[in-house]
């Protein structure tokens, strides 16, 4: 065989779809159902008669995401960079309608979600994603003006970070904040998004002070056994349930912290509860399945070569990868609680819905770029 027909066979076998894009995402699912089903079985029994119904609405979304991934991998990607602008704005109108009585839905005193015809979602999962549209597009047009494309990226950080505030959501400011500065280095370098995480980390202590309810989540990272009925509780309990789990896990189902021990065991401490009941190979097969789906999305970025492309690519990764090492940390008391789900895995639908858009993106990504080659 000659070396350019070699050449050209081999680069249009990297462009086939990748199933592992897809794949390992819907592995990651099923476990958030089964840990789903588990962590809420004795709620579910007790409201609903069975203890499966949490776990068949989950299922529900899950089937929802993908019907979601396959309309987006349906639509150009060009779509995606000529209405980034219209999609960030939009995504704003929501969250400034949590912001409106009557409107928004309050839980746990912040009024982070909309509901509509029966259906809450939460505005921020939306707003970003249209972040990382909308400053990828900024480092395409800008790619010869590094300044120029920081201070738009700025304003979108400003007038996001706002807005999520008022909510409030310090866990998605940060979140916004961390892939604004991300999308801005991987086209420019890290110079000035150092200085801008500097000057952010210093508000942020502000933020905290102000808020009492942020002390407690600090008092708690650095000494939660200092008051573990109170401020310590949530940091402790998902200690005890890893605790529990040991090396093999006391097994699915049995799992002794989700009986109104460990707080949030189907949301942000799913990862703890996952631990109890499936030990070490539980936790640690999340992590290798979340770094195999790192590692495909590594490999699309490498050969993507379009300005906006490879951007988008970039920051859809940041925005699964980001939650997912946040949320870990936090329930293994390695940084503060934030209150982050975990990506594929928590009980949620419009984090599940979002992320499974992300992945049909992604794929479609992979199609441009196989048609093109070939």
């Amino acid at each position: 065989m000659p070396v350019g027909e070699s050449t050209l066979k081999e680069k249009n076998n990297i462009f086939k779809i990748d199933p592992l894009l897809w794949l390992i995402p819907l592995i990651m699912s099923g476990i958030g159902i089964l840990m789903v089903t588990s962590t809420t079985s004795r709620a579910s029994y007790e409201l609903y008669g069975t203890p499966f119904t949490t776990g068949i609405r989950q299922l529900q979304w899950l089937s929802f995401g993908i019907c979601v991934m396959l309309m987006t991998y349906s639509i150009p990607v060009r779509f995606w960079r000529k209405t980034s602008s219209v999609i960030w704005f939009l995504s704003l109108i929501l969250v400034i309608a949590t912001l409106i009585p009557g409107v928004g839905t309050s839980v746990g005193g912040a009024r982070r979600w909309l509901r509509l015809a029966g259906i809450s979602f939460q505005t921020s999962e939306i707003l970003i994603f249209a972040t990382v549209l909308i400053t990828a597009k900024f480092s395409q047009k800008n790619e010869l003006n590094p300044h120029k494309c920081f201070v738009l990226t700025l304003v979108i950080l400003v007038i996001s970070s706002i807005f999520l505030l008022m909510q409030p959501d310090l866990g998605s400011t940060i979140l916004i904040l961390m892939i604004c500065m991300g999308m801005y280095v991987e086209r420019f370098g890290w110079k000035l998004p150092l200085l801008t995480g500097g000057i952010c980390a210093a508000m942020l202590l502000l933020l905290i002070k102000l808020e009492p309810y942020r002390l407690r989540r600090m008092d708690a990272f650095f000494n939660p056994w200092e008051d573990p009925l109170d401020t310590g509780f949530q940091t402790i309990q998902g200690l005890i349930a890893f605790s529990n789990g040991g090396i093999l896990g006391s097994g699915l189902g049995h799992g002794f912290q989700k009986l109104q021990y460990l707080p949030a065991a189907s949301t942000d401490f799913i990862y703890a509860a996952l631990g109890e009941e499936l030990g070490l190979p539980g936790t640690i097969g999340v992590i290798v399945l979340c770094m195999m789906w790192l590692s495909r999305c590594r490999s699309l970025y490498i050969h993507v070569d379009e300005g906006f492309d490879t951007a988008l690519v970039w920051g859809l990764a940041l925005t699964i990868i980001l939650p997912f090492c946040i949320n870990i940390a936090g329930v293994t008391n390695l940084i503060p609680l934030t209150g982050m789900p975990l990506p594929f895995i928590s009980y949620g639908g419009s984090s599940l819905v979002m992320m499974w858009m992300r992945v049909g993106i992604l794929l479609r990504l992979c199609r441009k770029y196989r048609e093109a080659e070939a």
